[in-house]
């Protein structure tokens, strides 16, 4: 299995090479250059084996230059040394026949990325030797939340490697903020930049792609990746769940092996639905890929009319992890549905750099219809899915994870649909309490989001995860912010580089 770029098919690597450089030198994103498949049968047999071993027989498919044993210690590593506060690493919980939420939470920081960020930094010192790179490894991180603190989490003190994460300054809640500027690690770096998430992923691919930049690295003994979906060996992972969670569902007997379903992700950088469609055209039976943004909809008008266009205003929500109007990985699935494509797929980009918007053809813009559904729910429309489930379920979710259910109930109110479904929740509800307790009409007067948490508490019965309870005792370590145009300075500060 080799990995190309999209914007350069003649491009062909190893997967331990595209982990390793984690975005193509064309600026282009990597991708393998045809998607394996899973026979039914394969997939039934994954129903009786555990979590580890399911992400063992999917990798086995894409990281082919891996050995088996390779691909063991990785998953191990990641899976079975008590990461995750759930023996299943993932949770299907059914609300209603049919409607179920799969929880993606249950990792080191409350965390859908945890699925992906334990399990990266042994994809990558692996790969690093397979590779035969002799660098120390910069990996470089935007992040509108939840990414930077779970790569953080991942590669503190990882020999050979250095980690610094952007954030916006004022784009994250407390308790992300918190979670990041405590980071323990010798290895870490963690800056504020006065922007959005945008600003801050346009910085940190220019700094990745300027030439000048990787000279001066490498004269010093280092050289970049990534830990942003722009990774393959970031958005690999996240193929599994969605493969294993189908599995489940049949193991379980929720439906017959074949019966197709619906999956519904809440999506702002794209990477995570993104994973759904890679899985439903390696054979999982996906009939529908439910798009769920929020206010920030740049995806849902380009779903409905093929045309994306990030002129227009951007929206701080209480969904923060969605507030993005630049989506690397569309990238990808444009180019999977040009044929690959990668002269067209580099002209439109080059145009969205210049005009800030695109328009597929017309093959393409069928195909997005074929495969996807897409809608957005609002601020106040989030809250009420919030009280809404809560009241009738007694289940407490995330401000994301109430997009992707508010949108889901958009699809079947607007096509009748009720087969069974998979909703992706990305985050505990105890990362934005006070977003919930409002929803849940307990807003009121609290010291800080801990007593937030407390409340939280009384009222869902959820336990609190450790990993934030002890953030109560913790002190900022990084408290540092920049222009964007200064993120090349904080780097090279990072790594102590004059």
């Amino acid at each position: 299995m080799f990995y190309q770029s999209t914007r350069d098919s003649s491009l062909k690597i190893t997967s331990a090479e595209a982990i390793v450089s984690g975005i193509s030198r064309d600026g282009g994103l990597h991708v393998p250059e045809s998607i394996p498949s899973l026979s039914l049968d394969e997939i039934k047999d994954l129903g009786g084996l555990g979590y580890p071993e399911r992400a063992q027989r999917v990798f086995s498919k894409f990281l082919t230059d891996f050995s088996e044993d390779e691909i063991k210690n990785c998953v191990n590593s990641a899976y079975s040394s008590g990461g995750f506060d759930t023996e299943n690493v993932m949770e299907l919980r059914e609300l209603k026949k049919g409607e179920n939420i799969l929880e993606l939470w249950h990792g080191p920081t409350c965390a859908f990325k945890d699925m992906a960020l334990q399990i990266l930094p042994h994809l990558l010192t692996t790969s690093v030797k397979k590779a035969g790179v002799d660098k120390k490894v910069c990996i470089l991180v935007a992040t509108s939340g939840d990414t930077g603190k779970a790569a953080l989490e991942g590669f503190k003190d990882a020999p050979g490697t250095e980690i610094l994460v952007f954030y916006p300054e004022n784009g994250v809640s407390a308790m992300q903020k918190l979670q990041m500027t405590t980071q323990e690690g010798n290895n870490v770096g963690v800056c504020a930049i006065k922007g959005n998430f945008d600003d801050a992923q346009t910085g940190v691919k220019k700094i990745f792609t300027d030439p000048e930049v990787a000279k001066v690295l490498s004269d010093n003994g280092i050289m970049f990746s990534s830990a942003n979906s722009i990774n393959w060996g970031r958005l690999a992972p996240q193929i599994v769940y969605y493969v294993s969670s189908y599995a489940q569902l049949v193991h379980d007997g929720k439906i017959s092996l074949g019966e197709k379903i619906n999956v519904c992700v809440p999506t702002g950088n794209f990477g995570n639905i993104l994973a759904a469609y890679y899985a439903k055209k390696m054979g999982v039976p996906i009939k529908k890929l439910i798009c769920a943004s929020n206010s920030n909809n740049v995806l849902t008008d380009f779903i409905r009319t093929g045309v994306y266009d990030r002129n227009r205003r951007f929206y701080t929500t209480i969904s923060p992890s969605m507030d993005i109007l630049i989506s690397s990985n569309l990238e990808r699935l444009i180019y999977h549905l040009s044929g690959g494509d990668s002269e067209y797929v580099k002209s439109i980009y080059s145009e969205l750099s210049a005009t800030g918007r695109f328009e597929v053809n017309d093959d393409i813009k069928r195909s997005i219809k074929e495969l996807f559904y897409a809608d957005f729910c609002t601020e106040d429309e989030t809250k009420a899915t919030i009280g809404k489930i809560n009241a009738e379920y007694g289940y407490t979710i995330d401000t994301h994870t109430a997009v992707a259910v508010g949108v889901y109930d958009k699809f079947v109110k607007d096509t009748g649909d009720c087969d069974c479904a998979v909703i992706a929740s990305t985050a505990s509800p105890y990362k934005f309490p006070a977003a919930v307790l409002e929803a849940l009409g307990a807003n009121g007067e609290y010291r800080d989001e801990f007593e937030m948490a407390d409340r939280l508490n009384e009222i869902s019965g959820m336990d609190i995860p450790k990993a934030l309870s002890e953030l109560k005792t913790k002190k900022p370590r990084f408290t540092g912010s920049v222009e964007k145009t200064e993120m090349l300075g904080a780097v090279y500060s990072l790594l102590k580089i004059k």
